[in-house]
């Protein structure tokens, strides 16, 4: 008797809703929609690699969204905690946010971190001008993430081998060789400081690959005396300074050594002190007038010595 019991307790009965419901509406329930969600409960995605900066081109957006609204859906995954996680659209948000807006139009589809860290990037790769920091991250996160899906390449593709193979498939996605992938991501090994020197171009993408084989301590100090000698290591000393490096030979005289040596045909340089001419100058002057006086009395002085000259 209680075995039959428990057999009706697990017989589901259908709903008057679902014996009337069509095949085309149940599917409809499963289909992905845009819903308006606020702004206030949609965080940024976990160390998003890419900068997102009340620039003009941002301001133009926060226009256009002010007055058409925002055009492409974000993508947003929920959160177990409550709210949801921004995975594409972080720039739409910012710019809803300038317009003034309280809501942003997003498709919320379920994601592991995986798949949320693949989209992500691959959304924002799309973008022009993307900084060599930039890239550096994104891509060290897709591959960190392609390797922990460890039978999936793409979400959808064949099996994944090894680290090179992972690096390959993101370099034929964006045009890159694999080995150019693994470069790119050795940037994540500079200093802070030295990587915005890369992303300023002062320091040259080859050379930047070959200093982030030295260690933190080590970087702190090249960047103090690129700072103190206004100077940037070519390629061929940053291979030098990587050798010493590995070799346990790099310390600060060395590192000083190399950046003040001169390069192949590099004209001398003659480097005068702030502090020994600026008090002669006006507070608001600029460089550029500055450097004009200075042109000018000397061009003074020596129409004076030759006149001098020819008596």
């Amino acid at each position: 008797m209680a075995a039959k019991d428990d057999m009706r307790a697990s017989i589901k009965l259908a709903t008057v809703a679902d014996l009337f419901s069509t095949e085309e509406s149940r599917a409809d329930q499963q289909r992905e929609k845009v819903l308006d969600i606020l702004l206030s409960e949609i965080r940024d995605f976990p160390d998003h690699p890419f900068k997102v900066k009340a620039d003009e081109a941002m301001l133009e957006m926060a226009d256009s969204v002010k007055q058409y609204g925002v055009l492409v859906p974000g993508l947003v995954r929920p959160k177990a905690d409550g709210g949801y996680e921004m995975v594409a659209g972080h720039r739409r948000k910012k710019a809803s946010e300038l317009a003034g807006r309280e809501t942003m139009p997003c498709i919320v589809r379920e994601l592991d971190d995986d798949q949320a860290t693949i989209i992500m990037v691959d959304s924002n790769l799309q973008r022009e001008n993307i900084a060599p920091s930039e890239k550096a991250f994104a891509y060290k996160m897709k591959l960190e993430a392609m390797n922990r899906q460890g039978q999936r390449t793409d979400l959808t593709s064949r099996q994944l081998v090894g680290k090179l193979e992972s690096a390959d498939v993101i370099g034929r996605d964006v045009g890159e060789s694999g080995r150019q992938i693994q470069r790119y991501v050795r940037l994540t090994e500079l200093t802070p400081s030295i990587l915005e020197m890369v992303d300023d171009k002062r320091i040259a993408f080859n050379p930047a690959v070959e200093l982030s084989y030295l260690a933190e301590e080590e970087q702190k100090a090249l960047y103090e005396t690129m700072q103190s000698e206004d100077c940037t290591p070519s390629l061929a000393q940053a291979q030098r300074m990587k050798k010493l490096s590995q070799d346990g030979r790099l310390n600060v005289d060395v590192i000083f050594s190399i950046l003040t040596e001169e390069k192949p045909n590099q004209k001398e340089k003659m480097t005068i002190r702030r502090e020994r001419i600026d008090r002669f100058f006006p507070r608001d002057f600029t460089e550029k007038q500055k450097e004009d006086l200075i042109v000018q009395l000397l061009e003074s002085w020596y129409k004076k010595r030759q006149r001098e000259q020819e008596r």
